[in-house]
């Protein structure tokens, strides 16, 4: 489903008509572009419906039923305690969201729709095969309180008594509210035989100090078919069919605007666009999402109910609603998912109630250090039996430097004698990625690190600043954050203390580990820099406690004589070589009698 745009860097030859078809296409606003499309569409299949006519679909022209000159567009306006909506008298569609109490990075109130960047309609067909679009009728408003809130009535006639109303009921408290679309009168003014056509769009706001990293978590999600939860593409324009769509979910990284509909669309198309600019961070729009389905009739009567959802993509408030909106939620999948919503999301949840969260990050790794430290522990015994046989390692390399198939022989033997394995130090670091993967996708996603400081970072859930630059570095950006550097230099030097004590010579057709202990902490700050400072933060002092606690085990828990002991008393032991082990040193052995053979 993905489709990523071309990056002119990788076919040079092809740069200059790349450039020109961007321009070209991006200079054309998001609005342009859906307007274009919706008029040739409609264009298209008007002109092949006249040609070929059926019983069951007539030729639709658009119809507006009042003009701007019979009356005048109204916004109404209704509020709750964390909720601010202006809906529209043409066209009945909310024209504003806002979220009370909450700004964007520019430190101005957070909409999440604000004039042009929604749209709503239903169309219908009349009875003289005719298109009856809501989104150019205008309607008349009716505002009343009800016991738990307001509610909004708009209602526009349709010939005789008929009439079509939207009605918002908006509670007292919470992000979710009520929508529902109502035709009453129609049975000489419509065809209901022809169902209603739904379709909902939005243009996503740009919240964040980093476009880029923003629009990497911006997402169309949605469940279907019971119990499958998908997603469109979050690296450039997806689209999809499916049946049985449950909720769609329009995620702008930490907001959410979902439509929850009382019975599941039977069959829906699903379209995500990347509205970013070539100059990403100058991206007023991140992506354009679009939901079009149908809606039946029932005999003479048209209902159709739904829930909207507009608030904080925060897994603590979706988690209590039944349609399980919290899946909107990238947590990761499989073993990685139910890590963070049933470990790191109650846990660092507690920590917030009780310290800063800044404070809070720095207990969450000081306890996930200590759980692992079993781990570790096994990690640092595996190096010490690794350091006490080097020079017998380093003998063997010299005693059969030109015969390698006799000296992975004899190193193996070795090993076996010792009670030691080289892959026995890569298995703690290989249980603890799940963990590792786990905090990867869990910061990102942490809503409540949004807005909150520490120390120098003003946004935990943003990268911090120490110093911009007056020029852009590819990959790295035009600033310089802290918090990735103190993590790179940490994590250089745990990788030296835990590989350079044990770094073997490079072997022919190996990589040279010694470039990689180097290379490792230059893309960690390439790719941090840009990143949440709060997971930067976990990093730095993950690492530092690791280096802590090596030098700990190293140089108190461990004794190296004693482990040294071991291995002799080992090596005088007759030891039985698993099935893997012979296995092994059958294939050295017929690759050795081989090469014999061949001399």
């Amino acid at each position: 489903m993905e489709q990523r745009r071309i990056d002119p860097l990788q076919i040079i030859g092809m740069v200059l008509v790349f450039v020109i078809f961007t321009w070209m296409m991006y200079n054309q606003s998001a609005e342009d572009l859906a307007q274009t499309n919706t008029q040739e569409t409609q264009t298209t299949e008007a002109v092949a419906e006249a040609k070929n006519p059926t019983a069951e679909q007539v030729v639709a022209t658009p119809v507006e039923m009042f003009s701007s000159e019979e009356a005048a567009k109204e916004t109404i306006t209704i509020q709750n305690d964390v909720l601010t909506l202006g809906i529209s008298t043409k066209g009945g569609a909310m024209e504003q969201v806002l979220l009370n109490g909450e700004v964007n990075y520019q430190d101005v109130p957070l909409y999440l729709i604000d004039k042009e960047n929604n749209s709503l309609n239903i169309g219908f067909t009349t009875a003289a095969g005719q298109l009856l679009q809501t989104k150019f009728l205008m309607f008349s408003p009716t505002l009343t309180k009800i016991s738990n809130g307001q509610q909004l009535r708009l209602r526009a006639p349709i010939e005789d008594k008929g009439y079509i109303e939207f009605i918002y009921t908006l509670p007292n408290e919470g992000f979710r509210f009520g929508f529902e679309i109502v035709a009453e009168g129609i049975e000489n003014a419509l065809d209901t035989a022809i169902p209603a056509s739904f379709s909902w769009g939005m243009d996503g706001f740009r919240h964040a100090k980093s476009a880029q990293y923003e629009n990497r978590y911006t997402q169309l999600a949605y469940r279907h078919e019971n119990d499958k939860y998908s997603t469109l593409s979050a690296s450039g324009d997806d689209d999809d069919n499916e049946k049985d769509v449950e909720w769609v979910s329009y995620r702008q990284h930490f907001f959410s605007s979902i439509l929850i509909p009382e019975q599941p669309f039977e069959q829906v198309s699903l379209n995500s666009a990347d509205l970013t600019d070539d100059e990403v961070e100058a991206s007023a729009y991140l992506k354009g999402f679009s939901t079009e389905t149908t809606l039946p009739f029932q005999r003479n009567r048209f209902q159709a109910n739904f829930d909207w959802y507009m608030g904080p993509t925060d897994y603590a408030i979706l988690k209590n609603y039944d349609e399980n909106l919290y899946e909107s939620i990238s947590f990761g999948w499989g073993l990685i998912g139910w890590i963070n919503r049933s470990v790191f999301y109650p846990l660092f949840g507690f920590l917030t109630g009780l310290v800063p969260h800044g404070i809070a990050i720095i207990l969450l790794t000081i306890i996930v250090r200590l759980v692992l430290s079993p781990v570790l522990y096994k990690s640092y015994v595996s190096q010490a039996k690794m350091r006490v046989l080097k020079p017998e390692i380093t003998a063997l390399n010299e005693k059969y430097k030109n015969d390698a198939t006799r000296r992975q022989q004899e190193t193996m033997k070795l090993y076996t004698k010792a009670g030691a394995s080289p892959v026995a130090g890569c298995i703690p670091a290989l249980m603890q990625m799940p963990v590792f993967f786990a905090l990867f996708y869990f910061f990102p996603i942490a809503s409540e690190l949004r807005g909150k400081s520490f120390l120098w970072a003003d946004d935990l859930s943003s990268y911090d600043v120490i110093a911009e630059l007056p020029f852009t570095i590819p990959f790295y950006g035009d600033h310089i954050s802290l918090f990735p550097l103190l993590a790179s230099v940490a994590i250089f030097f745990y990788t030296r203390m835990t590989t350079g004590q044990q770094m073997q010579p490079a072997q022919p057709g190996m990589p040279n580990m010694k470039f990689i202990m180097y290379l490792m902490p230059v893309m960690m700050l390439f790719f941090f820099n840009n990143y949440a400072s709060g997971f930067s933060l976990y990093y730095v002092v993950s690492n530092l406690l690791m280096i802590a606690i090596m030098v700990v085990v190293k140089n108190v828990i461990i004794d190296q004589d004693k482990i040294h002991a071991q291995i002799e008393e080992n090596k005088k032991k007759p030891k039985k070589q698993n099935r893997f082990q012979r296995k092994m040193a059958e294939m050295m052995e017929e690759a050795d009698r081989q090469k014999k053979l061949r001399k």
